[in-house]
């Protein structure tokens, strides 16, 4: 039900990132210890001017990172990705092939697979996102439940697992998407081809092939002529 190899389809370097693994959040628990092996720092791309890179940081072929990016490692970018002008990657964060990082996203503890995109205003903390998952402009993950402490608890169909994070924002399966203002809750699990629909704040198990609708009651008042 929770095994990586339901969310994603997992190969070569990605694959590793998941294996031996039976719960798909457990790749946030070993992410670190991955990239101390991966993460050297190297650049193969192109870097244009006003780049900050911090610490242990491979960047392969083909990739482009704009003006006024600030990567902080360790950190693993694949090979023909887009890092937009303004964006802030905060350690500890692995992104596959044909990803983009759009302008003023901020990505922390998290995996993007291969093809993923948070291209305009989003925020992605300590999540998984799957291949050719795309977030609508403005699209935050939550990572961390306001006013309470303890580990991430999710419930799916009628059982509770205990992630054993503090902090955890969404797992989000291949080819899903959502929509633009959208929020994604803590420990909210996301099958593959999803769609979340725009200002939808979501929460707990989303099973595949799902449309999550958001339906505001709007009040249309005509005008009172008074001349």
């Amino acid at each position: 039900m929770l095994e990586p190899e339901r969310f994603f389809e997992l190969s070569g370097i990605e694959g590793e990132l998941f294996r031996d693994m039976n719960l798909v959040w457990d790749a946030l628990k070993t992410l670190e210890k991955f990239l101390r092996k991966y993460a050297k720092p190297e650049i193969r791309g192109i870097i244009k001017g006003g780049v900050f890179i911090e610490g242990n940081v491979f960047i392969d072929e083909g990739t482009v990172i704009e003006p006024f990016v600030y990567i902080k490692g360790p950190a693993y970018i694949g090979k023909n990705c887009e890092i937009r002008q303004g964006a802030y990657i905060r350690g500890n964060v692995f992104i596959g092939d044909n990803c983009v990082v759009g302008h003023t996203t901020e990505i922390k503890n998290s995996i993007l697979l291969s093809g993923a995109k948070a291209p305009h205003f989003n925020y992605v903390g300590d999540s998984i996102l799957g291949h050719n998952v795309n977030l609508g402009a403005g699209t935050k993950i939550s990572n961390l439940k306001i006013g309470l402490s303890g580990t991430v608890k999710i419930k799916v169909n009628g059982e509770v697992y205990d992630t054993g994070l503090r902090k955890l924002g969404a797992i989000i399966g291949d080819d899903s998407e959502t929509g633009c203002n959208s929020v994604l809750n803590p420990g909210t699990i996301i099958g593959k081809r999803v769609l979340i629909y725009p200002n939808a704040s979501v929460r707990g198990f989303i099973p595949e092939k799902s449309i999550v609708k958001f339906k505001p009651n709007l009040d249309i008042i005509d005008i009172i002529d008074r001349t």
